[in-house]
């Protein structure tokens, strides 16, 4: 196959490819980590809260893991006069923003599950096209340093969104929801100015290789191992670890109301969020220069077991002071892992199919996130055995999945270009 030739890229560049994940992450973020978790209060009681609502964002993260690929597909063969990617990242996050008011208007279990399902079809539509630049444009040697401010991005978003959200609905109540209104039009407004921003500024590159054909959205999931051997390792090990993360980020906010007991839970779990969006903060800038000067497994290994070591203080040790020592802890390693971990899933794409290809790895993302929100109904199951006892089995989950996908990266086989 001939060479490819990248771009010189400028800071300008880089931000160009990065930002819509500081406006996809601010939503998601928010969504998962506060406002489904107290909307889902509204409808049902307290000893199905946590089936509920892991049945709810399970559903929704199977159907974007899913589609993504879908999309990324349809983006790697489409030739418009705007380019493959644009026409389904503008209209994708201007669906996500139609549908978002739902989700303060639902009246119910049922609407709500609908409309979360409908926004996560229509952002995956977005970022599964989106993700395919940085392959795309950036040479294998920044690719780590690209992948950094990737996370950044998604980081900055999240950090901010959720602390923002957080004091928003510290008094939630469905008879005074002007917090969750407040929080949901600033979300609108953040992404909507982004997607200006691109629609106005981002260029694509020219085409340089023959387009591969959409004939049946089923081979979207297809990889070809003899191209990109390790690849089913690789994304059972990325499943795995990003899987940990999803499932403490998801009950959080049930375990330090229950657990560790505070009178706020909503404030106490943006706090939470906060610390492991600032441990990853500082990960990633590190992270990205050791990826592309030291190699990708072993670091991405090492990460993976740091995040062992700070769910099992929380297990040990489960105190308040414990929760923000674990968040730290966690948030440095997940953050770590991701930047490395993103940078080597660039490495390994087939060139013209880069969309299809980080789509099929963000599944595991996505399906990571998914598989997390099956732990609700075992969390209520063991919570009836005996006080609390879900949320250590809980615990014990995530530490497992960290050590094993740790483990498995280094299955990985190392791509011929590296």
């Amino acid at each position: 196959m001939k060479r490819l030739r990248f771009p010189v890229l400028g800071i300008s560049d880089y931000l160009k490819i990065t930002i819509l994940g500081l406006g996809l992450t601010a939503l998601s973020q928010s969504l998962h980590g506060i406002i489904l978790p107290l909307r889902v209060l509204d409808f049902v009681g307290e000893a199905d809260k946590n089936t509920a609502l892991g049945a709810l964002t399970f559903t929704g993260l199977v159907i974007a893991a899913l589609w993504q690929p879908v999309a990324g597909a349809l983006s790697d063969s489409t030739v418009t006069r705007w380019g493959r990617r644009k026409p389904y990242v503008i209209g994708g996050g201007i669906a996500g923003l139609l549908l978002l008011p739902g989700i303060g208007l639902a009246g119910s279990l049922a609407a709500l599950f609908v409309l979360y399902c409908l926004l996560q079809l229509a952002s995956n539509t977005a970022q599964g096209p989106y993700q395919g630049y940085l392959p795309e444009l950036v040479s294998p040697a920044y690719r780590g340093r690209a992948s950094s401010l990737k996370s950044l991005m998604e980081i900055m978003g999240g950090a901010v969104a959720v602390l923002v959200v957080g004091r928003l609905l510290s008094g939630y109540t469905m008879a005074d929801d002007r917090g969750l209104w407040t929080a949901l039009w600033l979300l609108a407004l953040l992404n909507m100015g982004i997607l200006v921003y691109l629609w106005k500024r981002l260029r694509e590159p020219p085409i340089v290789l023959p387009l591969p054909k959409f004939k049946n959205p089923l081979l979207s999931y297809r990889f070809n191992l003899k191209e990109v051997p390790g690849f089913g390792w690789f994304l059972a090990s990325r499943l795995l670890v990003l899987m940990a993360g999803a499932t403490i980020q998801q009950f959080a906010l049930y375990y330090i109301r229950d657990v560790i007991g505070v009178s706020d839970p909503a404030g106490a779990t943006a706090g939470f969020l906060v610390i492991a969006v600032a441990g990853m903060a500082l990960s990633v800038f590190p992270a990205g220069y050791l990826a592309d000067r030291y190699g990708r497994h072993r670091l991405s290994m090492a990460a993976a077991l740091t995040g062992a070591f700070g769910i099992l203080i929380l297990i040990v040790w489960p105190t308040a002071a414990a929760v923000y020592v674990a968040a730290a802890i966690t948030g440095y390693a997940t953050g770590t892992f991701v930047v490395v971990n993103w940078a080597l899933a660039a490495d390994l794409v087939v060139p013209g199919q880069e969309a299809r290809y980080l789509a099929i790895a963000n599944m595991a993302t996505a399906g990571g996130a998914a598989l997390a929100r099956l732990i609700g109904p075992v969390i209520d199951h063991f919570n009836g055995v005996s006080a609390n006892m879900g949320y250590q089995v809980m615990l014990s989950a995530a530490l497992l999945y960290f050590v094993i996908g740790g483990l498995l990266i280094l299955k990985v086989k190392r791509p011929a270009s590296q």
